[in-house]
């Protein structure tokens, strides 16, 4: 990729500059975020390890209902048991594609690539178990997160770990929990700005300059990456200005029409080849329990899917929780049930397309990827693994992947704008001067992004973003039994009829009874 920091020696050497004072700074503290348990001669980051105990724990509390309570995660969604006149800013349906417009990104396609040449076929198993378990964490952390959130006199909400996360420390006293929360909402805010922004402008900008002729075609000039950075700047400005309910109602067209672009592409590669789907399958299977040449074996490969599932979904990370408590409800539950299609949307649909894809139309380039991690060399770009499966059916399917590349960016960028702003209000105070203040920064970095990629800085705030899960996770273990609670009064409410008599509109009464 060509950017302005390429061509121009000043901005290269202020990128280079910027770098360099922060990559001590970052290894030092991905050292300590992602401090590794050794298995053999296998290592893998703790946190990633608690997010799936997490998991595992939170799946046996809550009796499987991520499994059991699949149809009344739909039925919320559907609008069955809701209300127009619930407090909060948008519908269940709404906060769902907000939500998921900040984790269905880049990850998807190129971190699911990378975690293959790294894990193999069977990698994708143990990444589509780990989105199975992490829908349990979304539905704890969601539901606490609407459950202590403040509805403000203007309708506006404030909600997920900021409210729940001070109820949760308060035993420890007042000022370790103002502190604990504290860390947190920096965490979020780094990210938000860093890797949910800087990141996600530079990668929109790469792909449609990559897809427009290259360095030699009309991106490719000097000025071309700041022109780009301003328009999408607007692009994004015109959406976030709006707030929650701006995000929700771009989301709610962007985020399933970008999913079904994406899956039906995905289908039709597969479909192409639809003699090698049982091999894939197969493949899949025996990687998953009798991996062959991957160092590690089984604990490598399982290693590997959930580590990308876990990177990938953010269950347990607390973030989703922000955008979910600005849903329209009076039952803080009902949106648990709702925000256990996350990850199943995410990773088990998305990354699992993406996985078949590549197995399926891409063996060779696959196997020449496996073999290059094997041999010491470094890890492919899994864009390009996934791109050149779509161009084994049609030279310009790669446009496609790139168009999708750039929505789910363009997504997430507006998601994490909001998750930063309220992280912001939790610092600074809420208020007008506050919240344009946060907006033009964000702005400003949004186009920064385009142009300067600042490897060390959004390294530094990935591990910023994982050290919400240590925080989270200790607030929603401190919460399980409200959330149980809650849970159990919901459901017997569904059974007995009860959550019937909620609508206050007579027409809502009989839709929801049909």
């Amino acid at each position: 990729m060509s950017t302005v920091a390429d061509e121009v020696g000043w901005l290269a050497g202020l990128e280079d500059a910027i770098d360099a004072v922060f990559k001590p700074v970052a290894e030092v503290f991905a050292a300590i975020v992602f401090v590794p348990i050794t298995i053999g001669d296998i290592s893998f980051p703790v946190v990633v390890a608690l997010l799936i105990l997490t998991a595992v724990i939170f799946t046996f509390y809550f009796g499987f209902i991520q499994f059991r309570g699949l149809k009344v995660s739909y039925e919320v969604i559907r609008g069955r048991y809701s209300s127009k006149s619930d407090p909060g800013e948008v519908p269940h349906f709404q906060a769902l594609t907000s939500a998921l417009s900040g984790t269905v990104g880049l990850g998807n396609i190129a971190g699911v690539g990378a975690a293959m040449a790294l894990g193999g076929p069977g990698a994708t198993f143990w990444m589509i178990l780990a989105g199975l378990l992490g829908m349990c964490t979304k539905f704890a952390e969601c539901t606490l997160g609407v459950k202590y959130r403040e509805v403000h006199a203007d309708g506006t909400v404030s909600g997920g770990p900021f409210k729940y996360l001070p109820v949760a420390f308060k035993k420890f006293g007042k000022w370790p929990a103002k502190i604990l929360t504290g860390i947190f909402a920096v965490a979020i805010l780094i990210f938000g700005v860093a890797g949910g922004n800087m990141f996600q402008a530079n990668q929109t900008f790469a792909q449609v300059q990559e897809v427009t002729g290259g360095a030699d075609g009309f991106l490719g000039s000097a000025g071309a990456a700041l022109i780009f950075g301003l328009v999408l700047a607007g692009l994004v400005a015109a959406v976030i200005l709006g707030g929650i309910k701006s995000i929700g109602k771009t989301t709610s067209r962007l985020v399933p029409a970008m999913g079904i672009v994406y899956v039906l592409a995905c289908l039709f590669v597969i479909f192409v080849n639809i003699d090698q789907v049982p091999a894939a399958f197969g493949a899949i299977i025996q990687g998953a329990f009798a991996p062959e040449g991957l160092a590690g074996g089984i604990v490598g490969v399982m290693i590997v899917g959930f580590q990308r599932a876990a990177f990938s979904n953010e269950a347990g990370l607390g973030s989703a929780a922000i955008a979910h408590s600005a849903v329209k409800t009076r039952r803080p539950v009902s949106e648990g049930f709702v925000a256990m299609f996350e990850p199943l949307v995410d990773t088990v649909v998305i990354c699992t397309m993406t996985a078949l894809t590549i197995v399926i139309a891409n063996a060779p380039s696959l196997q020449a990827g496996i073999d290059q991690v094997q041999s010491g060399g470094a890890t492919p770009d899994g864009v390009l693994l996934t791109s050149d499966a779509f161009a084994t059916v049609i030279s310009w399917f790669p446009v496609v992947l790139a168009i999708a590349v750039s929505l789910f960016a363009f997504s997430t960028l507006i998601t994490w704008s909001y998750y930063g702003l309220k992280a912001w209000e939790y610092l600074f105070g809420r208020g007008k001067t506050s919240e344009i203040i946060y907006k033009v920064i964000f702005l400003a970095f949004t186009v920064t992004g385009s142009v300067l990629t600042f490897g060390q800085v959004l390294n530094f705030a990935d591990s910023a973003l994982f050290v919400c899960a240590f925080v989270n996770l200790l607030g929603v273990y401190m919460l399980l039994p409200v959330i149980k609670r809650e849970m159990k009064a919901y459901l017997a409410d569904r059974k007995s009829g009860k959550l019937l008599e909620l609508g206050t509109e007579p027409e809502e009464k009989e839709a929801a009874r049909r």
